[in-house]
């Protein structure tokens, strides 16, 4: 079903909404929270081991390779099978789907807390990534399906853009407090205390919602899709790590665009599609999964050489560094309500993500003014915050379009569309932007005729701005496509028709 809007900018009529009692909303309410907590649980944990990685690496004993593996092995398990853990939720019911999710999620963190060499806390992580990738697609259709109400819902997607904006911020403060305070491997066990009483609230609060009819899965369209996911989220890490010119990094780029191709030729012929086309080349679900591509690729690059220059330059602390990016994480939540509940329902997602994005590009700017000299209070905080109201703009009206008039047998694979649209920028983004910083500063050093700590410094915060430029270019392309794609006025709030119950009465 194509997302609709109204020419004029006014919603289409049609019969009142039935008004709920009281005790709906409050097991709606439930629901928000529930979901929420799920979203901040796989969003943090993208940045959360991060912080824990030297005291990791010291207990264990690994090298700098296998510290790298910890990281990516989330990342690889997480990127690929996306698509998968949607298609698994449209089929055999959203809550199995989600509770799955939530106790493997528990399970594999509880083992990665546990572990006692390397090689077991990257096959936790990569379990991590797995279950991950069916609880992330499942939480964001539960919302889709539940809220389906004007009202309601833009306050649903506001909250859960925040946090899905914010959580990586808070992300680093929790693994710094949590290494500081206790120990690296409670930055894995904090995961069980998130998702064993949320699966426990999943058993009470969502209905079954088994299909009536279950398609069969596309099997050969999976495996294209799941390995060329992996093979770009793959070589961009390596690409990062080695070189673009490397065998890995550009095997993998082939290897993708092969496997990609034969995967969307194969959704054109096949009986049950894994991503029906219709939902991908739909306009303006395209621009938001782009809007979510571009503001993954700035955003989380960003935290890369914030965090950087925090602790390098500024002498911060990993919990102090956690602490920095609070007001960008208080900027998202503000501005996605201020978005969700006055701009968004006047304006349309066009001209807000285009602003947000134009927001983000100028943060960026601002950022390439760091200097040996720069104190977080006059360099690091007016941008910080600025970006963060660029991200509240981008990320209420992506989530929203990206989900926005799709059947319910389809809306867990468009809601996977939205967070491995995500999740590809985060990698494409780390990746380019440092290779781009590493060259800047390997320029400025060849350029020096001494190494002395003055100058190392100052060719690390060249490396870094070169970055940020790069990163104001790519929100400024993000800026023009986005208006090119995204519809100019109101989404209608007509809801997708036999919407399924996800909440238990």
């Amino acid at each position: 079903m194509s997302t609709q809007t109204s020419p004029q900018g006014a919603a289409a009529s049609g019969p009142p909404a039935p008004t709920k009692s009281p005790e709906e909303h409050r097991r709606h309410n439930r629901v928000l929270a529930m979901i929420g907590v799920a979203q901040l649980m796989v969003v943090l944990d993208i940045t959360i081991v991060n912080v824990a990685l030297p005291s990791a690496q010291a207990a264990l004993d690994f090298s700098d390779a296998s510290r790298q593996w910890i990281v990516t092995a989330y990342a690889l398990a997480f990127g690929s099978l996306l698509l998968l853990g949607g298609r698994l939720g449209d089929l055999f019911g959203r809550k199995q789907v989600f509770i799955t999710g939530l106790l493997g999620f528990a399970t594999a963190s509880a083992v990665g807390g546990a572990a006692t060499s390397v090689e077991m806390l990257i096959g936790a992580r990569a379990a991590q990534g797995l279950f991950g990738a069916l609880l992330a697609p499942a939480a964001l259709s539960i919302l889709t399906t539940t809220f389906t109400e004007p009202g309601e819902r833009a306050h649903a997607f506001g909250i859960f853009s925040a946090i899905a904006g914010g959580g990586a911020a808070i992300g680093l403060l929790l693994g710094g407090m949590l290494t500081e305070w206790a120990s690296w491997r409670w930055c894995l066990y904090v995961n069980i205390a998130f998702a064993v009483p949320t699966a426990i609230a999943a058993t009470r609060l969502l209905a079954s919602g088994r299909p009536a009819q279950r398609p069969g899965i596309d099997v050969p369209g999976t495996v294209l899709a799941s390995s060329g996911l992996f093979f770009v989220v793959f070589g961009f890490s390596r690409a990062e790590v080695d070189g673009w010119g490397s065998t890995a990094a550009v095997g993998s780029f082939v290897a993708a665009i092969v496997l990609l191709g034969g995967f969307l030729a194969r959704q054109r012929v096949a009986a049950h599609p894994l991503l029906p086309l219709s939902v991908l080349l739909n306009r303006a679900r395209g621009g938001a999964y782009l809007a979510m591509l571009v503001a993954g690729s700035g955003m989380f690059a960003g935290f890369l050489f914030l965090t950087y220059f925090m602790q390098q330059n500024l002498g911060f602390s990993p919990l102090e560094t956690g602490a920095g990016f609070l007001p960008m994480t208080a900027a998202i939540i503000a501005t996605a309500q201020i978005v969700t509940r006055r701009l968004l329902p006047n304006f349309g997602p066009r001209v807000i993500v285009r602003t947000g994005m134009l927001f983000a590009a100028a943060a960026m700017l601002g950022f390439t003014t760091l200097s040996v000299d720069s104190s977080y209070v006059g360099g690091v905080l007016p941008f910080l915050i600025l970006q963060g109201i660029g991200m509240g703009c981008v990320f209420v009206p992506a989530f929203q379009t990206g989900t926005h008039g799709i059947a319910p047998m389809h809306a867990g694979v468009a809601s996977a569309m939205v967070n491995t649209s995500q999740q590809v920028g985060g990698s494409i983004g780390t990746a380019a932007l440092s290779t781009i910083a590493a060259s800047a500063m390997t320029d400025s050093l060849a350029a020096a005729t001494a190494r002395s700590p003055e100058v190392l410094a100052t060719a690390a915060i060249h490396g870094y701005t070169s970055a940020f430029t790069w990163a104001a270019g790519i929100f400024l392309f993000g800026a023009v496509a986005t208006s090119l794609l995204l519809p100019g006025g109101r989404l209608t709030h007509g809801a997708a028709p036999n919407a399924e119950p996800a909440v238990a009465h």
